[in-house]
């Protein structure tokens, strides 16, 4: 049976420790000592302030903190022995401290390890939230780096997977760019929703001894833009609130989505049949049959662990549905999830920015499938328009001249004229000046269109946010 002394946080009432299997099923040290560095900050911060109301000397905070230390420079040099028997890193942090440091055993006044859980995790997402924002910021860099390299590649645009439109392969990167963008903006909310101190809300009444709350929330940096401390407001929510969770999990299955569908694109554009772009050898691999094969697994790795991402919000909305007020102990089960998602969403966001650089467009291939006519039918009905047919009427008669052209089995743009002219009077023998690339972008430079300048536009832009 378990020694009482390790359960001394909560077994007074009780007369035996916990079972063995009460022991796996209870434990979360497994996991959650990746939160040491943040729970000592936090109880740094706890003794500080005991001592500034009085509650502990000076001597003993000094004691306390200096054991702190201690204790963090064993973890960072994984020399720290953790205990399933002690449940999780709150109470083996506690345990160590209080075996160096007597006065130790005054740490926890006026604090749960409900309040001192939700604080923890509060300042390890403000940390994950700047690591994913550093990794997003790569991936747009290398994204404009590679829209630069490429801004006169011209490739066909596609909806429902056909092809649609000429565009610039600059202007089809940059699409991601403004994704991950949006991410950035996801993640700092995610940031600033973080920034609000629980401790001191208790177990969930708070306390009648005199602490200091916003003297706390100062210590741990939880202010607004002015410097002032920011609180929680009502301690029940504190406790039992898992919103920021469920936020950043949203968050990374977001950017995990992105991920996939740019991935979709660069296993399509790597195959054979679109050929546009070739992928470096550091990001593929081979088949242990077929020497001939060089396949796309960092985009089809990522592609599939973007699902994963998805499942770990999946989890926590549903684990949250159902609970009561205030803390449940189904609660314990909400970290593996968010650690999971910072994991893999920084995994993949690093990959992708790794693997950008080595991506080379084929410029001949990109040329062969834009020289496609069809690419500019849409151009044809706007020269309809510009001679006064109403945008209906010219899309039907471009309908019919790509019906001809199947029924002729010749290129749109090879028409001949004598045919064309029977299609509608307003098509004037200048019809065909449409099918012409360098034209066709080049008459699109209204703003967040493909036209030349406007894509330089967004890269010089995107430079500027980036402090290139």
């Amino acid at each position: 049976m378990a020694d009482l002394n390790k359960q001394a946080t909560w077994g007074g009432r009780f007369s035996e420790g916990p079972a063995e299997l009460m022991l796996r099923i209870g434990e979360s040290v497994s996991f959650d000592q990746r939160l040491a560095a943040f729970d000592i900050q936090g109880s740094k911060a706890q003794a500080t302030m005991l001592a500034h109301v009085g509650i502990i000397t000076a001597d003993e905070r000094d004691a306390i903190l200096a054991g702190l230390d201690a204790i963090l420079v064993e973890v960072e040099a994984g020399a720290f022995k953790w205990d399933m028997a002690l449940e999780d890193v709150h109470m083996n942090i506690e345990q160590a401290l209080t075996q160096k440091v007597p006065a130790a055993a005054k740490l926890h006044t006026a604090r749960s390890r409900n309040d001192q859980v939700a604080t923890d995790m509060r300042l390890w997402f403000k940390f994950a939230t700047d690591q994913i924002d550093n990794s997003l910021t790569a991936v747009i860099a290398s994204l404009v780096d590679l829209a630069d390299r490429t801004a006169e590649v011209i490739i066909p645009g596609y909806t429902h997977l056909q092809r649609a439109q000429p565009v610039s392969m600059a202007h089809h990167l940059l699409a991601y760019v403004e994704m991950f963008a949006r991410d950035r903006t996801r993640v700092a909310a995610v940031k600033a929703q973080a920034n609000v101190c629980p401790l001191g809300s208790g177990a969930i009444a708070g306390t009648t001894l005199p602490i200091d709350r916003e003297f706390v929330a100062q210590l741990l940096d939880f202010v607004d833009a002015n410097g002032q401390p920011v609180c929680t407001q009502n301690s029940m929510d504190a406790v039992s609130d898992r919103d920021t969770f469920i936020d950043f999990a949203a968050a990374c299955a977001t950017i995990g989505a992105h991920l996939s569908r740019l991935s979709e694109d660069f296993i399509l554009w790597s195959s054979a049949e679109f050929g546009f772009v070739r992928l470096p050898d550091a990001f593929t691999t081979g088949s242990s049959l077929m020497p001939q094969k060089k396949n796309p697994d960092a985009f089809e790795l990522i592609r599939g662990k973007s699902a994963r991402l998805t499942g770990n919000l999946q989890m926590l909305l549903t684990m949250v549905k159902g609970l009561p007020l205030t803390y449940n102990r189904d609660l314990q089960e909400d970290k593996p999830p968010v650690f999971d998602s910072l994991d893999q969403t920084r995994l993949m966001l690093d990959c992708v920015a790794a693997c950008l650089p080595g991506v080379t467009a084929n410029k001949a291939r990109c040329a062969a499938a834009v020289a496609d006519p069809a690419l500019l039918a849409t151009d044809v009905v706007d020269y309809l328009v510009e001679q006064s047919v109403a945008f209906r009427d010219a899309h039907h008669v471009v309908g019919a001249l790509v019906g001809l052209s199947e029924k002729l089995d010749t290129p749109l743009n090879e028409l001949p004229y004598a045919e064309v002219s029977q299609v509608h009077p307003a098509l004037g023998e200048d019809w065909n000046k449409v099918f012409d690339l360098k034209r066709a972008l080049a008459a699109r430079e209204k703003t967040g269109m493909p036209g030349p300048m406007q894509v330089a536009g967004r890269i010089a832009h995107w430079r500027k946010v980036l402090g290139d």
